[in-house]
């Protein structure tokens, strides 16, 4: 498969290490002073707290040239106007792997319906320097899968083949038919815990503030009330059913893990704000406006 990974943080570069790895053609796309760090020392990887780093010689290219198989782009919601802009004229099917909240119309008006796929990454971690930190690997972490689904929720061949390529990469990846709800939801999680996470100044903080998480599943709560669908997964149905002190309690245990310290929580980064601010506004629109 001849691949380009747009966008070379965390997750970006552990998919194009990997893929890279697995014998694809990946060229990972960088800019600025991310994009001189691969060049000198290509995609460098640490497992958690690790002190041994890996590197992979993943190539990478600064703007998008010629055709590809499938670019897959990791960025954050409020980049995804600037990167659909440099994509119009690139050929290849388009999978966004990231948080997006307002449905794929806007990406298809502007690269094409029929190319785009949405999807969200389930690896995690966090940059130290120029070093990808990832999340050390559990019997959790190894049963949660990569959802990756049609805008449409058909099982189409193109589905099928990106799934079991990433699967013979060593990706746990699965076709999610409902893939606009599951963004949806997680939005209505991500972005109150996002905001509670990064006002407390991270997520051990955050844990120590009973008060304050109460109030963030109360925001939680609230969002997912208003989505009007049942949420998807159907797991999230626990965040309204279940009792407060024990959905709190619950909560601040996660705060505390290492699956919640190293992972994007604790990037408290003007970046992060951004998202989460524009996130929360595809959130408040109108269906008919996304």
């Amino acid at each position: 498969m001849k691949l380009l990974v747009y966008g070379a943080g965390v997750c970006g570069s552990l998919f194009a290490a990997r893929m890279h790895e697995a014998g694809h053609d990946v060229s990972l796309l960088a800019r600025g002073e991310r994009l001189t760090a691969l060049r000198r020392q290509g995609v460098q990887l640490a497992e958690e707290d690790n002190s041994a780093v890996r590197r992979v010689p993943v190539p990478v290219i600064e703007h998008p040239d010629g055709a590809y198989d499938l670019i897959t782009v990791f960025v954050r919601t409020h980049q995804v106007d600037a990167v659909l802009e440099s994509l119009a004229g690139v050929q290849g099917d388009v999978l966004f792997l990231l948080n997006w909240a307002a449905g794929p119309e806007t990406l298809g008006a502007v690269i094409g319906h029929e190319r785009v796929l949405l999807g969200f990454p389930a690896t995690g971690g966090t940059m130290d320097g120029d070093v990808v930190r990832y999340r050390k690997t559990n019997l959790i972490t190894r049963r949660v899968a990569m959802p990756i689904g049609e805008p449409d929720g058909r099982t189409t061949q193109r589905l099928v083949r990106i799934v079991e390529t990433f699967r013979t990469a060593g990706i746990n990846a699965k076709a999610e038919p409902r893939m606009g709800a599951w963004l949806r939801t997680h939005a209505a999680f991500e972005v109150p815990l996002g905001q509670a996470v990064y006002a407390a100044g991270g997520p051990v903080a955050l844990a120590d503030a009973p008060d304050a998480v109460r109030g963030m599943l109360h925001l939680m709560r609230q969002n997912l009330a208003a989505m009007g669908t049942p949420p998807v997964p159907r797991a999230f149905t626990a965040l309204r059913a279940l009792p407060q002190g024990f959905l709190v309690a619950v909560l601040r245990r996660f705060l505390k893990s290492p699956t919640a310290v190293h992972s994007g929580l604790n990037d408290p980064s003007p970046a992060t704000a951004a998202e989460l601010e524009r996130l929360a506004e595809q959130l408040r629109a109108p269906v008919g406006a996304r």
